[in-house]
């Protein structure tokens, strides 16, 4: 086995005055610090310390733009993942796009809300986002079936079995039966122009052919839907979808791999038809990243791992902020870097260097070859969080230039804090190489550096138990005993004096438990008809300050891109009130105030009070229990209160002294 030690055996993991955990280890003040409603983090995340200072604060940032774009849009759908915080006109309903969603289904798997993905899956699956499943290629059984493994919610998991089938099968129309194999146009693998398609009588649209990311998506879905189907008790399904894997495996290994070049290519379909000078089965002149994307889904034997050698070669993809999307070495590299987004033949794009580091952590840990290190690991995964800075702070947008860090395709009110990739995911089970898996055993491949003195990963939501991994060489640092241990539930469960493997059973799997679900009776995501907001002012000048946008479903607490009502500008010094008309009578009896504030002309303000419609007149709602105690800006304000059955509701606020008032969200539960 290289760069992986054989594991600790589990009856020597645990010394015999094991520790309980008393305290925090991480400072989650100091983690959160300048991050807007810090306590949705200290519901959600697990909290990191490593000596890294960018991997630690990507690591933060990135929770940061994934909660920017969870999105609320109405009480039948609940929650979605958005990919750009104001969507484009080719986005599904409500503005998902399921080019990223693996990525984001892989990433939010971590979160300890269960909700947000249970209403994702499903708005993909059976739901408003249906008929967008299939606009880009998507791995969407691997993906849940990963959450699963986190989560251990089995019920959950099984109940999509058939929309997963029915989703899987809905790709028939790209099968090719002679080849055994899918094909996809790379636009529609989400990757515009290519030096594929650049080859073709239609740079945008050609270079229609057999690529190893639709097929590597399709065999690692049939994997998880056999297993899911295993889970189920449904042999038949398991047993099909195994075989369809097998053969999917068998043909993408005759048909796509060059032994000559070692890799995996991109083979054009309809040569004549988009004017590829070529014969048919002919396999592209050039790597491209994507190649690399069956580690993904574990899917190639040991006997190919020589691929992963272009990913360290200066020529191929390796570069200072890369790696790049197309080797270097091609005549095609950066074909058009001047024209403008969107060009996969060349820059560094997170949504595939996440693909990379979770596939290069997956052969890292199966342990069978010599061609990659964990050191090439972490030097990739800190060139990772070194590329996602602009002005010296964490920042991601959806490229950048591989030689120069600068972000290219990086569009105002737009690009900003693109959630098209992973980051957390890959710390957690990358670097600190927490395995998810299906058993009652804990599974652990850290990654982190030998020359490291420490590092832990605090409160990870793991089958149910709360884990917490430390590493501390001397035992100086956390105060918990040197060497490497991991806790569950407060009580140590495993030990080893180095930084290795563990491999130990652990309580059994835990489901999440249901909770009763609140639904935001507010939300209009859309705009039309009701809910409807007004306002006491909106400034003319600042048209952005719409009340409607309070509504939107998108929680934001700066400038860019933009979501809020404030009453900056507007005459006089107040009271302001922001009111939502329901169009009916609705019963309710609490509200969640986002507050903004830019620490200038727009404040807290200095109290609330809450009235409803009578059908007459406003009536103020007493007895308000508010948390926090007193209104802040860029935090949850809650307020609850008997209930009540209104068809308008409005919160009125008197301004702090030479300030206006700001909200990006109100949120009304029922």
């Amino acid at each position: 086995m290289h760069a992986i030690d054989a594991p600790l055996a589990a009856d020597a993991a645990v010394a015999p005055d094991a520790r309980l955990l008393d305290r925090p280890l991480v400072d989650r003040d100091q983690a959160l610090a300048g991050f807007a409603d810090a306590q949705w983090y200290r519901d959600n995340i697990p909290f990191l310390d490593v000596p890294d200072a960018d991997i630690r604060d990507v690591y933060y940032y990135r929770w940061s733009t994934y909660r920017r774009n969870l999105h609320y849009t109405t009480p039948e759908t609940g929650y979605i993942v958005s990919e750009f915080v104001h969507a484009p006109g080719y986005a599904s309903a409500y503005g998902g796009i399921n080019a990223a969603a693996g990525h984001h289904i892989y990433e939010g798997r971590w979160l300890k809300t269960q909700r947000y993905l249970d209403d994702y899956e499903r708005y993909w699956l059976r739901g408003a986002g249906r008929a967008g499943a299939h606009q880009y290629s998507f791995w969407a059984a691997d993906a849940g079936y990963a959450r699963y493994l986190v989560n251990g919610d089995a019920g959950f998991v099984t109940d999509l079995l058939d929309d997963l089938v029915v989703q899987y099968d809905g790709w028939d129309a790209n099968f090719d039966q002679a080849r055994g194999l899918y094909w996809q146009v790379p636009v529609w693998d989400a990757m515009e122009f290519t030096i594929g398609s650049y080859q073709t009588s239609d740079p945008y649209h050609g270079g229609a052919g057999f690529r190893p990311t639709i097929n590597a998506y399709q065999y690692g879905d049939a994997r998880a839907i056999a297993a899911i189907a295993t889970l189920a008790g449904d042999r038949v399904t398991a047993d099909t979808f195994s075989a369809r894997a097998d053969e999917l495996r068998a043909h993408m290994d005759a048909e796509l791999w060059d032994p000559a070049r070692e890799f995996y290519f991109h083979m054009m379909t309809r040569n004549s038809e988009q004017a590829y000078p070529h014969p048919e089965g002919t396999l592209l002149d050039g790597r491209e990243q994507m190649g690399l994307v069956p580690w993904y889904f574990n899917m190639p034997g040991p006997e190919r791992a020589g691929a992963w050698r272009a990913l360290l070669d200066p020529q191929g993809f390796a570069a200072p902020f890369g790696p790049t999307t197309a080797e270097q070495r091609h005549r095609l590299y950066l074909h058009d870097a001047s024209a403008g987004c969107c060009r996969w033949d060349g820059p560094s794009w997170p949504f595939a260097t996440s693909q990379t580091l979770t596939a290069m952590a997956n052969l890292l840990a199966r342990g069978e070859q010599s061609v990659v290190t964990k050191d090439d690991y972490v030097r990739l995964l800190s060139v990772y969080a070194r590329a996602q800075h602009k002005g010296g702070a964490p920042y991601v947008a959806e490229a950048l230039d591989p030689h120069t860090g600068v972000w290219t395709y990086d569009a105002h009110n737009h690009s900003e804090h693109y959630n098209h990739s992973t980051f957390g995911d890959l710390v957690i089970t990358g670097l600190i190489g927490l395995r998810p898996r299906a058993d009652d055993r804990l599974e652990l491949h850290p990654l982190a550096p030998d020359d490291w003195d420490h590092f832990c990963l605090e409160d990870v939501l793991y089958h149910g138990h709360r884990i917490t991994i430390v590493w501390d060489r001397d035992g100086s640092r956390y105060g918990v005993g040197a060497g490497l241990a991991v806790f569950q539930d407060g009580a140590e469960l495993a030990r080893r004096p180095d930084l290795g493997p563990l491999d130990v059973p652990m309580a059994p799997m835990v489901a999440p438990s249901p909770t009763p679900r609140l639904d935001n009776i507010a939300a209009n995501p859309l705009g039309t008809g009701f809910p409807r907001a007004a306002a006491s002012c909106t400034n003319a000048d600042a048209p952005g300050d719409d009340p409607q946008q309070v509504l939107d479903g998108v929680i934001l607490h700066d400038d860019i891109p933009n979501s809020r009502w404030t009453s900056y500008g507007c005459p006089g010094g107040g009271p302001d009130w922001l009111e939502v008309d329901f169009g009916s009578p609705r019963s309710l009896r609490g509200l969640t105030l986002h507050l903004y504030g830019d620490g200038g002309g727009v404040r807290a303000p200095a109290s609330y009070a809450v009235q409803t419609w009578d059908g007459t007149g406003w009536v103020r709602v007493g007895d308000l229990r508010t948390e926090p105690p007193a209104p802040e800006a860029k935090q949850s304000n809650q307020v609850t209160f008997a209930r009540v059955t209104t068809s308008k509701i409005r919160v009125v606020f008197t301004r702090a002294a030479g300030a206006a008032v700001g909200v990006t969200e109100l949120e009304v539960w029922q």
